[in-house]
């Protein structure tokens, strides 16, 4: 039996006869399954494909029953010993079919699904999916993985970036906030539920049947491309994806172009070589990708010329997409460490940051708190140095000195404004920070350093938002990028330490992201001091790292740690001695090398061995 791109199923004699052709599928036929004996529809197989449709068949060619839960193609079917039917999709799921209904969805950190197979004596399900993972799921207690791990699947899943082209159109205003998750329940498995945050971000809520509440899938990410149709025309060609990607400081951001169709890592080395990079930064520039086109389309229909391959050039399935074909010659990978550059994170939509502030500077306004809000004058200031900030961004360090009044709202928003509406103020300050030390160290008055302003702004406290937190984090970290921030940020090293230590076990990847790159600074800092380097510093630094590599979960979070340790312990020999007597150093890389499949977290923890030898 066969099913083929010209959206017929064929049932052939042994002998290689055609006994009969099935017709009824509306699109591309990707997958066939025999059913169980005596299986409750009636059917005898089970066909799927580009239609997001699993169809039950008898082999006489009658269609018995259609199952609806996927949203894009099915890739793969499978049927387990209870009789029940397993499907894999390119929506990033894995379901179980009981009878016609979806008893379970799995949802996967992956653009696609490509594969699910079964092993029939303990019914055990395997899927291979886009990011290069096999995973094996039971429902035997005794064959699952520890609650640690779970833990960290379910987080990976949480934290995947969903393009919003991909989730239809989407209208913010109307969706209903986190209190609908508490209020109202699914009607099947599998259904989506886009929410709006408190903190004005959508996530993709999905029910979950067997444990009855809604589970977090992602967050929904406003990019052009994926599943929508708009295209981004760049160099006169059309592209799903044109990233801004900030290589060097000082410098504009470099394009990166991407089509869904394409492999990441071939995208990488052509983007690495055309602009002359490191090649240590293919395996980076890659995840990059990755991570932010989780849930994408990948093989988009196109409308094909008469005679034409129906599966199209770049719409196949090609097992072989996902695997990183070495290159003619391919150099050695110079080394990582030390890290000797400062690290901002400094990508920033201007036009969003004024709009939400001018939106919640009208709210306060209408509640009649007009002794909050800002004045003509100051709308105006900050029309201005946003337009200052956005014209920095291409330019080097300090080259267009900021308007000092625009620190002064930044810090009027982040202390006085009602905590609900500080954010927008938090990421103001945040861009200031990596555009020019000259005047954001510092309000005009002078007495404090932007340090002491978060501080009093309550932002490190337990019941602060977290991602202010992570905002402000940024923000410490930015200060790196010139002489006089690195002045500041030296000199406040106890008060910074104090107020990020407590989160140093968080579970949010963008606020752990956020502390291992200030870290990573202040080692690079330590390391331009040369043998004149505070010990003390070094050793607490060295000592939170390692907990970081102890415990994360998020690939990124895990490699900037890794650099941060890895920078420290080329402080030189005595150092390192010191650090081998007191930190187990070994545990935690090997730790890491078990956690970290990428690759350059393994050059990295390679390195620091070598280093340590």
């Amino acid at each position: 039996m066969t099913g083929c791109a010209d959206k017929l199923i064929r049932v052939f004699h042994p002998t290689g006869k055609l006994r009969r052709t099935i017709r009824g599928s509306t699109d591309v036929v990707r997958a066939l399954c025999k059913l169980p004996a005596n299986h409750t529809s009636g059917a005898q197989f089970a066909s799927a494909g580009n239609d997001a449709t699993i169809r039950l068949w008898t082999l006489e060619g009658v269609e018995v029953a259609q199952l609806h839960g996927h949203e894009n193609f099915i890739y793969s079917l499978a049927s387990l010993p209870s009789g029940e039917l397993v499907s894999s999709s390119e929506d990033r799921t894995v379901r179980i079919w009981n009878g016609d209904q979806c008893v379970q969805t799995i949802t996967h950190p992956a653009i696609s699904v490509w594969s699910v197979a079964v092993c029939a004596d303990n019914g055990d399900i395997v899927t291979g999916a886009s990011d290069r993972i096999v995973r094996i799921f039971s429902r035997s207690k005794d064959r699952q993985a520890p609650p640690s791990v779970l833990q960290a699947f379910d987080e990976s899943v949480k934290t995947s970036a969903i393009p919003q082209q991909s989730m239809g159109n989407i209208n913010k205003h109307d969706l209903p906030g986190p209190e609908f998750l508490q209020q109202k329940s699914g009607t099947k498995d599998g259904q989506v539920q886009m929410i709006k945050e408190s903190n004005g971000s959508v996530s993709a809520y999905q029910w979950s049947t067997a444990a009855s509440q809604w589970v977090n899938v992602g967050t929904v990410v406003d990019v052009a491309g994926g599943s929508g149709g708009r295209k981004i025309t760049y160099n006169e060609k059309d592209y799903d994806y044109v990233f801004d990607v900030d290589i060097e400081d000082g410098k504009p951001p470099l394009k990166l172009p991407y089509n869904a169709t394409q492999n990441p890592y071939e995208v990488a080395r052509k983007f690495i070589s055309d602009n002359e990079l490191p090649l240590s930064y293919v395996d980076q520039v890659a995840n990059f990708i990755i991570s932010n086109t989780q849930g994408t389309v990948i093989g988009e229909q196109q409308t094909a010329p008469p005679g034409s391959d129906p599966w199209g050039t770049e719409s196949r399935y090609r097992p072989g997409d996902v695997d990183v074909a070495p290159g003619p010659a391919t150099p050695a990978k110079p080394r990582i460490l030390p890290q000797t550059q400062y690290l901002a994170i400094a990508t920033a939509q201007y036009r969003t940051i004024q709009k939400k502030l001018e939106e919640f500077n009208q709210q306060l306004i209408a509640d009649g708190r007009k002794d909050l809000s800002l004045n003509p004058s100051g709308l105006e200031t900050l029309a201005a140095t946003l337009k200052q900030l956005e014209a920095a961004s291409g330019k080097p360090d300090d080259s267009i000195p900021l308007l000092p009044e625009g620190v002064d709202i930044a810090t009027k928003v982040i202390t006085s404004w009602p905590v609900d509406k500080r954010l927008p103020g938090y990421d103001l300050l945040r861009i200031m920070a990596a555009a020019s030390g000259v005047t954001v160290t510092r309000t005009s008055s002078g007495d404090k350093t932007i340090v002491d302003i978060l501080a009093a702004s309550d932002v490190f406290s337990a019941e602060a938002p977290i991602n202010s937190t992570m905002l402000a984090v940024r923000t410490m970290a930015n200060l790196f990028m010139n002489s006089h921030g690195r002045t500041v940020m030296d000199g406040e090293w106890e008060k910074v330490h104090a107020l990020v230590e407590p989160f140093m076990a968080t579970k949010n990847r963008n606020l752990i992201v956020a502390i291992t790159t200030l870290y990573i600074n202040y080692a690079v800092l330590l390391i331009a001091g040369g043998d004149s380097h505070d010990t003390h510093r070094a050793t607490t630094l060295l000592d939170e790292l390692i907990t970081i590599v102890n415990l994360a979960t998020d690939a990124e979070a895990l490699y900037r740690a890794l650099v941060g340790v890895g920078t420290l312990l080329s402080l030189g020999q005595d150092f390192r001695d010191v650090a081998q007597d007191t930190l187990d150093i070994g545990k935690a890389m090997a730790r890491a090398e078990k956690q970290g499949i990428e690759p350059r977290i393994k050059s990295v923890v390679k390195e620091i061995r070598a280093g340590l030898s």
